[in-house]
């Protein structure tokens, strides 16, 4: 997977933005206002995904390219290698979840508001 075919299909959920909040290399995707996916874009070689506690811990043991989430909460945050042997099927799959885990997060009113 390359940048452009990540930032794209980052993009191409509904309501995602994307920004610099952090600094002028750590590309940051959002639904609603709350990151769902980042990564470094002068060095791309791994991103960012939140995940389920239970599963974030189930992926680590199961790929190598899989660890805690750098820089970002241990529990919630794996961070993949996007070239470290994971396919970008099951790297796209994982940033689904991701966004989906987010937007299960917004409250009912605003997932009404935003059609989600």
């Amino acid at each position: 997977m390359h940048i452009e075919e990540y930032r794209d299909y980052c993009l191409s959920f509904p309501h995602t933005s994307e920004e610099f909040p952090f600094d002028e290399k750590t590309l940051v995707f959002k639904v609603a206002g709350k990151m769902f996916a980042l990564t470094d874009v002068e060095e791309f070689g791994r991103v960012n995904l939140k995940c389920d506690p239970e599963e974030a811990i189930q992926l680590r043991e199961q790929f190598p390219a899989v660890t805690a989430g750098y820089h970002m909460s241990k529990k919630h945050w794996n961070t993949v290698e996007v070239n470290g042997g994971v396919s970008d099927e099951l790297i796209r799959e994982w940033i689904k979840d991701s966004y989906d885990l987010v937007v299960q997060s917004l409250t009912k009113k605003l997932r009404g508001e935003l059609g989600l």
